[in-house]
């Protein structure tokens, strides 16, 4: 099996980018689309696959369409940061499907929390019956987005060409 830097040429690269924004491409399409036949192209996909390269393909739902209007950043900090107190925090939101994001942090906050719920009153349950209540929370900020400016789920392969 070839390593993941043997198999991110240009014409892989081209692949990753032309999936990033259309994972629904048929392969002939694709083909098609960075300059490839359809063999080889297929032959890199299946790489990049087995590399972990590509981890997936998913479909992206509108959020509004789906009834979530509310899109909230909340920045938690722990009254401590021994293994048992994070193994806590995070296997309780990880199990929440609201909670679309979780990152352990440097700073001023020891984690940081993308939730998006359908209102105020949702969101007001969540804080108060689940985050409130994780054994070593000592303090809870929230930042409420009002508009999405920019929102990618492609990740940038400029660097590697």
């Amino acid at each position: 099996m070839p390593k993941t830097s043997d198999i991110l040429d240009e014409a892989s690269l081209r692949i990753l980018d032309a999936l990033q924004l259309n994972a629904e491409l048929s392969n002939s399409e694709l083909a098609e689309k960075v300059g490839l036949s359809a063999s080889p192209c297929w032959r890199r996909v299946s790489d990049l696959k087995a590399q972990g390269v590509i981890r997936g393909s998913v479909a992206i739902v509108d959020p509004l369409k789906l009834g979530l209007a509310v899109n909230v950043f909340i920045h938690v900090t722990l009254s401590k940061q021994d293994k048992q107190t994070l193994e806590g925090f995070t296997n309780t939101v990880r199990n929440r499907p609201e909670v679309m994001e979780c990152y352990l942090m440097t700073g001023e906050a020891d984690f940081l929390l993308r939730v998006v719920i359908e209102d105020l009153i949702k969101y007001q349950e969540l804080m108060v019956d689940c985050l409130t209540r994780i054994p070593g929370v000592s303090n809870i900020r929230s930042s409420f987005a009002l508009d999405q400016v920019k929102y990618t789920t492609a990740l940038p392969t400029r660097h590697l060409r």
